[in-house]
């Protein structure tokens, strides 16, 4: 009766035990691995535009960097020798020229509502806009990343991570600038920046790295 007894009150408790755990399927590797992959792209690449902004960057642009009438006037007169004297572009006949400017305007138009805010500039003083400055921030285009000479797209895993890289380059420009509280139409502006050349007829749309309003 005894052993009877205890046998159940065993059988009880091994079968409370076996209610009490929890059965969890192994996650497969390879979806686990994709899984982390697809969710680190951009902080990995965000986190490495912010470790090479200031020490790599910042100084490449300001080797880059020409006074943008005279880039204007270069470029009016011959574009190939005036790109080769102030561009940069990645390796390849088909990548566009990207060049680095600093210059100064009136702002004549804005944008400041938008996530992609802009202001628009007169750069030569004949009352219309020459010049776009993307303040963001949502910054458009590639040029930040493809004006750097020690990027290259045979370092990275694939165009994916390629891309993530010039958005994280993108946002550090946006979080670096000082953007105006106020509508800052009629102020003067003062930029250095960088943007990818496309022909004598379309206006730079520049990424700057530098920005400052002043009075009207």
């Amino acid at each position: 009766m005894h052993r009877t007894l205890h046998l159940s009150v065993l059988f009880l408790m091994c079968f409370a035990a076996l209610n009490a755990c929890k059965i969890v399927k192994n996650a497969d590797p390879a979806e686990a691995g994709q899984a982390e992959e697809a969710q680190t792209d951009e902080a990995r690449m965000a986190l490495l535009s912010r470790q090479i902004w200031e020490p790599k960057v910042l100084p490449a642009v300001a080797q880059l960097l020409a006074p943008l009438p005279d880039l204007r006037a270069a470029l009016a007169e011959d574009v190939d020798a005036a790109s080769a004297q102030y561009g940069y572009k990645p390796e390849g006949e088909a990548s566009p020229w990207n060049f680095a400017v600093a210059g100064s305007g009136r702002v004549v138009e804005t944008k400041m509502k938008s996530r992609a805010a802009k202001v628009e500039v007169d750069t030569d003083g004949d009352g219309a806009a020459d010049v776009t400055l993307q303040l963001g921030p949502i910054i458009r285009g590639t040029a930040l990343r493809d004006a750097m000479p020690f990027l290259s797209f045979s370092d990275f895993r694939d165009q994916i991570e390629f891309a993530k890289l010039a958005g994280g380059l993108n946002k550090m420009a946006h979080e670096t600038i000082e953007i105006p509280t106020e509508d800052p139409i009629g102020q003067t502006v003062t930029f250095e920046g960088v943007y990818t050349f496309k022909d004598l007829e379309s206006r730079p749309e520049i990424v700057p790295t530098s920005v400052t309003f002043g009075a009207p």
